[in-house]
């Protein structure tokens, strides 16, 4: 089993390349989709959250209303430390479960966003950063996904800069261009991910 940390800047492109890893076959774990899951209704990990910045940031429907948290969160760095506490071990015993399903020729990519400000970077074989301009990005994060100039700038800045994100970087995945331009680098990381796993 090769086990592959993927992680990139917000709005860097990661969510496609990893539905083209998965395409071609990698096993994909998404912490991303696992932090949602252990913070679900009737989960401890809501209760925690509730417990440590109130019920306030609960929707009508009992689940966590993720817009109003991740403005409490994403200005004030206590706080944002105060949930990763929370929400990371849980996130790593669920990563640690699925990994333990998948074959042993397996190519695992842990979709990780925050991987390089965590320091998880030696948790696995290799680390693949999707890169772009930060100027990409806040043109991604305002056009494609709705936020203001000033909420993107806020999320960037809660992120590793892209120096720090490269630092770790065992195979880059360059994405400031069109989207044709990716997935042949994809096709080509792939492959090298697949002779690093038969070897």
């Amino acid at each position: 089993m090769l086990k592959v940390g993927l992680t990139g800047g917000i709005g860097a492109g990661k969510s496609e390349v990893s539905r083209l890893l998965v395409s071609y076959g990698a096993v994909l774990i998404d912490a991303d989709r696992i932090a949602r899951e252990v913070v679900e209704p009737g989960t401890p990990g809501l209760a925690a959250v509730v417990e440590a910045f109130g019920p306030g940031i609960l929707s009508a429907d009992g689940t966590l209303d993720r817009p109003r948290l991740g403005g409490i969160v994403f200005s004030d760095p206590e706080k944002l430390a105060t949930l990763n506490k929370i929400v990371h071990p849980l996130v790593g015993a669920r990563s640690a479960e699925l990994e333990a399903t998948a074959g042993s020729d397996s190519v695992v990519i842990h979709d990780v966003p925050l991987l390089t400000e965590n320091g998880l970077a030696a948790l696995y074989d290799l680390v693949v950063v999707v890169d772009a301009a930060p100027e990409t990005q806040l043109d991604r994060l305002v056009r494609l996904r709705g936020m203001t100039p000033e909420e993107a700038r806020a999320r960037m800045a809660a992120q590793a800069d892209r120096a720090q994100r490269l630092a770790v970087a065992d195979l880059v995945i360059d994405n400031d261009g069109p989207l044709e331009s990716l997935e042949p680098q994809v096709r080509k990381v792939w492959e090298e991910l697949v002779a690093r796993a038969a070897a």
